[in-house]
């Protein structure tokens, strides 16, 4: 089974993250990788969502973590029978595709029970066993499949009953009472070329005439049979293999194992590890949500690497990637952040470039590629650009940002001036969102000096509005920064207006000692002519950091 690769941005995206790597999944989609899967580690904001509704664009799936689960570990195709074909033709398959369980399922193809061979053995013991009569649960069809018979009459022939195995071994008088004395219409008889046998169970209207050894019917026989609706197959073997096999045309639903219970695709490993070492076969079968067979783990399964493989963009900090990855191979990062502490244990292909978006860095790779654009993808790709710089105003915009944001709008036939200003004005939007959202919706966490903090961003057109707020974004700032004992956090109002920002802040006091911005009220500051987190405010904040752990 071919891995899946996820392509995913940082937690709590903005708009860049979600479009480089829906642009990257495609790009390699368009090469022929179709495992490749666009991702996102979080809620996406009101302008990423007018973006991908504008060009009709499908938004990258919502992962909320990479926590090892199930579905990461299977490592085989699914694979399945239906309850109503024989215990011979289940065995068959288990032995010839090498597999130790097999899981069984229902008409509507949802799973029923679990085939393995101590479920086998003890179904087989209980039907072998001399000092019980046990009936044998199967069809006329199931015996004509199992046997490889031809049938001669049939009647009934999908009808699954069970019946009693009767070997016309012995005198005929001593075989007469013996009959008698059971039930004949639920006999299945074994019988060779004894004529008035034969005759005498049909007249009984015993279920079934199994005809050993390839013989052939008289013709007053046959029609007896079918006067007397009674089935007779002929078995090409001899009458001890015959009777082994019969009990192999029970219907595989009979003897699966239903004390094991599926597990499902989004179990966390975890959680399913003591049911797997309880399983009889060491086993379990897993399904879907609707309960379609998805596969089977095994403890083995839990040893080997994951199915799962990822790409980040947007971001390096494993602070910032999604919870769970440090389970997983990192492939590629492409990003245009300064460098965090990602490490790896083998070689990856890591692009960093000095560019505005990550966004610039897609559409270059699609050139450098020489991969064509479409134009869903070109507009999204021009929409992160604009949105990462601010419409090319940013501190951090450069002649690659420009260049490459011509090249799109070439090819879209969009204004860069008109998409921008649609673009901020949808940015603007979040006003009236909860104080929660505004503060975790482009939060990032950062490390420095062995301080941990977070510094959020959000884009509007009138920032007073959100400074009436100030209690309320404080109080949340609050609640962040105590959550895992952080020296500040930090919640960065940028005008698009007037491309200069408001920073509010809740933090330690030997941190909150070292902030030397203009303050217009108590835990609100001015940052003059500052829009970019990344190259402006990060290299201060640093700077801070380090006098605050010093003190």
């Amino acid at each position: 089974m071919e891995k899946l690769v996820y392509v995913i941005g940082h937690r709590n995206p903005d708009t860049d993250s979600v479009v480089s790597a829906a642009a990257y999944t495609r790009l390699k989609n368009l090469q022929g990788l179709s495992n490749y899967r666009a991702g996102r580690a979080g809620k996406i904001n009101p302008q990423t969502e007018y973006i991908f509704n504008r060009f009709a664009m499908p938004v990258p799936e919502f992962i909320p973590d990479l926590v090892p689960k199930v579905a990461y570990y299977l490592n085989e195709e699914p694979v399945s029978v239906p309850a109503d074909i024989s215990l011979w033709e289940a065995l068959e398959r288990m032995e010839r595709e090498s597999l130790k369980v097999l899981p069984i399922v229902n008409q509507e193809g949802k799973y029923k029970s679990l085939l393995h061979y101590n479920a086998f053995a003890k179904y087989i013991l209980h039907k072998i066993n001399p000092h019980k009569k046990s009936a044998i649960p199967t069809s006329i069809n199931l015996l004509i499949s199992t046997l490889r018979a031809q049938p001669i009459t049939v009647f009934d022939e999908t009808e699954v009953r069970k019946s009693l195995i009767v070997v016309a071994g012995s005198t005929e008088e001593t075989f007469r009472t013996h009959l008698s004395a059971e039930m004949p219409e639920n006999a299945l008889v074994i019988v060779g070329d004894r004529k008035e046998i034969q005759r005498f169970c049909i007249e009984k209207h015993v279920r079934a005439l199994v005809i050993t050894n390839g013989i052939t019917l008289d013709k007053d026989i046959i029609e007896l049979a079918e006067q007397n609706r009674v089935s007779i197959i002929i078995s090409p073997f001899d009458t001890s293999s015959t009777s082994l096999l019969i009990i192999y045309s029970t219907p595989v639903g009979f003897m699966g194992d239903e004390t094991i219970q599926p597990v499902k695709l989004r179990d966390p490993v975890r959680k399913i590890r003591q049911s797997l070492s309880q399983s009889a076969s060491r086993c379990l079968p897993v399904v879907d949500d609707e309960g379609q067979v998805a596969g089977v783990i095994s403890e083995g399964d839990l040893i080997k690497e994951p199915n799962l493989e990822v790409i980040m963009v947007d971001h390096n900090e494993p602070t910032q990637a999604i919870e769970g990855i440090e389970n997983y191979k990192i492939l590629e990062v492409i990003d245009h952040h300064r460098l965090g502490n990602l490490s790896t244990r083998y070689p990856i292909t890591f692009i960093n470039k000095v560019v505005g978006a990550t966004s610039t860095i897609i559409t270059n790779l699609y050139r450098e590629q020489r991969v064509p654009l479409d134009r869903p993808t070109a507009s999204i790709l021009l929409c992160g650009i604009l949105a990462d710089t601010l419409v090319l105003q940013s501190a951090t915009t450069t002649d690659t940002d420009r260049e490459a944001a011509e090249y799109l709008a070439s090819i879209t036939g969009l204004e860069i001036g008109i998409l921008g200003k649609e673009l901020m004005s949808a940015a603007s939007q979040i006003n009236n969102r909860p104080a929660e959202e505004l503060v975790r919706m482009d939060m990032k966490e950062y490390q420095e000096q062995g301080a941990h903090f977070t510094v959020s961003q959000v884009e509007t057109d009138t920032p007073e509005e959100l400074v009436a707020r100030k209690d309320e974004i404080l109080a949340e700032l609050a609640r962040v920064k105590n959550s895992e004992k952080r020296l500040f956090s930090a919640l960065m109002v940028t005008d698009v207006t007037e491309l200069t920002s408001i920073l509010f802040v809740e933090g330690e006091k030997n941190f909150i000692a070292q902030l030397s911005f203009p303050k217009l009220e108590e835990g609100v500051y001015v940052l003059k002519d500052i829009v970019s987190r990344k190259k402006q405010l990060m290299p201060l904040l640093a700077e801070l950091v380090e006098k605050a752990q010093l003190n």
